[in-house]
């Protein structure tokens, strides 16, 4: 078991921070499950991101527009309105919640989701929504983009053979045969991918604290997030 720590630049929580829990880090960390759980230890909501692009993509396939059609795209994005609440996602007042984990939707959020001005927007929209404080929010660019002045930033990691260890066992719950080495090089794609691309690129924030969860249990990570907020002045 791995922990490594890196102090906050202001020895923590400062008057100007946001009350707000930023969780980034590599796919398949478990970034979603432990933000939900550390919502409800605190009380806190849960922000989505990931469901709030997949909203994006869905608004784009009920318009069908193509992505290359950029005023017709722009026209979308200046009247999108997202929102959530007690972990249900809508889109301009409608709950979208079943409606965004559809197939088809699943097909097109990674091109909308990777569009430079679809960033743009939903970023401006999460900010929007957290504004208040008082959420947990993951994902690969929340405390260097997103929330800059998060209170708690945490930069979650784990070896790319205990993620792919994770995902296989997963898989094989499902029923599935994976083969672990296929697993584990689309695991090393997918961090490449995550690393090296041109907008939002994953990356530690410098004030985060990163935390190696490759030997921890869900319960571990989750305790060792609340007390690392709860430590805050």
């Amino acid at each position: 078991m791995e922990r490594r720590e890196a102090a906050h630049q202001n020895g923590g929580m400062t008057a100007s921070a946001l009350p707000l829990i930023a969780i980034d880090g590599p796919s398949g960390v478990g970034k979603s499950t432990t933000a939900r759980r550390v919502a409800s230890r605190l009380g806190w909501q849960y922000l989505d991101t990931g469901a709030m692009y997949r909203a994006a993509a869905l608004a784009v396939h009920r318009a069908g527009l193509s992505l290359e059609d950029r005023p017709a795209l722009e026209r979308l994005l200046a009247g999108l309105d997202l929102a959530q609440n007690q972990g249900r996602t809508f889109l301009a007042g409608e709950d979208v919640s079943e409606a965004i984990r559809s197939q088809e939707v699943t097909r097109r959020v990674t091109p909308v989701s990777a569009d430079a001005r679809v960033r743009e927007v939903l970023v401006e929209q999460q900010r929007r929504i957290g504004a208040s404080g008082r959420w947990v929010v993951d994902g690969r660019d929340i405390g260097t983009v997103v929330f800059t002045s998060a209170c708690c930033k945490v930069f979650l990691t784990a070896s790319p053979e205990a993620r792919a260890r994770r995902r296989f066992l997963e898989l094989q719950a499902k029923g599935q045969s994976p083969d672990f080495e296929e697993v584990l090089e689309d695991q090393r794609r997918r961090d490449l991918a995550d690393s090296s691309r041109a907008v939002a690129p994953l990356r530690k924030a410098e004030d985060a604290v990163e935390l190696d969860s490759s030997g921890l249990s869900l319960d571990q990570v989750v305790d060792w997030i609340v007390a690392r907020h709860q430590a805050h002045p």
